[in-house]
């Protein structure tokens, strides 16, 4: 299939990221180069207190493809939710979504949407993080705890590198509440329970470009607690 009729948005949420903004959306929009002429580059920044906004309004002069989506909540869960149904509800054939700390990088994006017309979604694999091993453990917990919960075997349940075509992001996104804090690892876990076709490839994950990446532990413990209350109800309804 010619590249010229695959649909594509890129979404990414942004919060108070003015130190990277700029440069990370610079990088990110030209993987736009030989979409569709209806590509787009989406961003959702809704809640920032220092410039991003800002400097997102200036892009627009010199990245006429730039979109930027407000919501009605600062936090990351709630604008990707908000970014994945404004991406299908525009007619995207296919969404890939990412971060707007500079964790990730573009040129890696090529091999992904060379393999997209073989999975409905493939989704980035952590294997080495460089945003250190406490992260890296919560992640390994995430990912036991679906294990345990669901019965799927994921190695990574939340990266944000993911290709997916918007019709299978569709079938699933009106299973989460808008407000949910963690829906691509709910979205992980549905794509593996109910047998789509996805496959995990390894990309490389950086620290953040700039600025502080910390662990909250009390956040997480209560952000944990919450999680498995979710994951109870929504094994119910599966």
């Amino acid at each position: 299939m010619n590249v010229l009729n695959d649909g594509l948005y890129v979404v990414m949420p942004a919060y108070n990221e003015e130190e990277n903004i700029r440069e990370v959306v610079l990088s990110w929009y030209r993987v736009l180069e030989g979409k569709s002429a209806d590509a787009r580059l989406v961003v959702a920044d809704s809640g920032s207190t220092d410039r991003t906004h800002e400097i997102l309004s200036d892009l627009k002069q010199e990245c006429p493809k730039l979109l930027l989506l407000p919501t009605k909540y600062k936090e990351h869960g709630p604008k990707l939710i908000a970014l994945y149904r404004y991406a299908y509800e525009q007619g995207a054939e296919f969404v890939f979504q990412t971060d707007s700390d500079g964790q990730t990088l573009p040129e890696e994006f090529e091999a992904f949407w060379e393999k997209r017309h073989a999975y409905d979604g493939i989704i980035g694999d952590r294997r080495v993080r460089g945003d250190g091993k406490g992260r890296a453990f919560i992640e390994g917990v995430v990912c036991l705890l679906l294990k345990l919960y669901f019965h799927v075997d994921v190695p990574d349940g939340n990266a944000p590198f993911r290709l997916m075509k918007s019709e299978m992001i569709k079938r699933y996104l009106d299973r989460l509440p808008e407000d949910y804090n963690i829906p691509n690892i709910m979205l992980t876990t549905y794509f593996a329970y109910y047998r789509e076709n996805i496959c995990f490839s390894e990309i490389t994950f950086h620290p953040r470009l700039r600025g502080e990446n910390k662990i909250d532990v009390k956040s997480i413990i209560g952000h944990g607690l919450r999680a498995l209350k979710d994951f109870h109800a929504f094994k119910k309804g599966m």
